[in-house]
């Protein structure tokens, strides 16, 4: 079995250089020209001995640098982890727990399709902010021209079978309250419909910000707290998660990495630029800019436990 292991981790990072019970490979993280990414596969954990990247499970790797083929692969060779059995250990309370569904205003509008006159505004509105006609129909965006939500867009949430659990309304038309949200719990994972857990998680401030990003759950104002369901998820998954939330969010952004770091959750962070948000900077820019994010480690814990007593 570890034999397979090692071809298959092989295919994904090259040929390794052998050193007693470790594997030396280039490595991925910062490709460093020498062998000094060490891969321990009878213990299960890897370090590279230059920019001192490391990890307890080295099915990050195969899921970053493999194939889609190969992570299936690996997940072959390692065995299926019963899942049920890890959601009752971790997290008792939230098994049983009823998952919200509310409904849209009936006075919805949808903006996919067909348009009239009438759907200019909230559609100049939306090209104005970037959103294009793709991103229309991912998210099922429309909008109410009446009732409690009138000259308001919708964005709404759909959990993993289908069902709305929550919605945004934001005002176009320059009314004074820009967010008029109903009064239901913010403790869903934003649009979980089109998450996928196996790719980065990206964690953004808003609504707009998570189209922008892509694979992303905005925290709706909210920080990720251990109990909460998005939390849950992570950890479950074993997700990678990038941080890219708005400048003045910074210790947010710390806490939230602190407590992924205490699980073993692979955590980046992203450099908004000051004044901008994800939304503001556009869909390829962050692109860019999730390139060049910053891996935060373990033996970083006091350096964050120092900006967060500084902010």
């Amino acid at each position: 079995m570890i034999s397979e292991k090692i071809k298959l981790v092989n295919d994904v990072l090259g040929y390794p250089k052998r050193q007693s019970s470790e594997h030396l490979y280039t490595c991925p993280y910062c490709n460093h020209h020498k062998k000094k990414f060490s891969v321990n596969f009878e213990r299960n954990v890897y370090k590279c001995w230059v920019c001192d990247t490391r990890g307890r499970n080295i099915r990050r790797v195969i899921r970053r640098f493999g194939s889609f083929n190969q992570l299936k692969e690996w997940d072959k060779l390692s065995g299926i982890v019963d899942h049920s059995r890890l959601e009752f250990d971790l997290f008792p309370e939230e098994v049983t727990e009823q998952e919200q569904i509310i409904s849209l205003p009936k006075e919805f509008k949808t903006l996919t399709g067909k348009t009239s006159v009438v759907d200019n505004i909230p559609l100049s509105y939306l090209q104005n902010r970037g959103i294009e006609p793709c991103d229309l129909l991912r998210y099922k965006i429309g909008y109410c021209s009446e009732g409690d939500f009138e000259g308001r867009i919708i964005i709404p949430s759909f959990n993993i079978d289908g069902y709305v659990n929550y919605f945004i309304a934001r005002s176009y038309d320059g009314h004074w309250m820009r967010y008029k949200n109903p009064d239901a719990s913010r403790d869903i994972i934003f649009n979980e419909l089109n998450i996928d857990w196996d790719s980065d998680v990206i964690l953004v401030e808003g609504v707009f910000d998570a189209i922008f990003a892509g694979n992303a759950v905005a925290l709706l104002g909210s920080t990720l707290r251990e109990e909460s369901r998005l939390f849950q998820h992570i950890i479950r998954n074993d997700s990678s998660v990038f941080i890219a939330l708005d400048p003045d969010a910074e210790k947010k952004a710390m806490k939230i990495a602190h407590t992924l770091l205490k699980y073993d959750i692979e955590v980046w962070k992203v450099d908004i630029p000051e004044g901008e948000d994800v939304s503001s900077i556009g869909k390829e820019a962050f692109a860019e800019l999730k390139k060049s994010a910053v891996l935060m480690r373990d033996n970083q814990d006091w350096i964050l436990k120092r900006k967060l007593m500084s902010l």
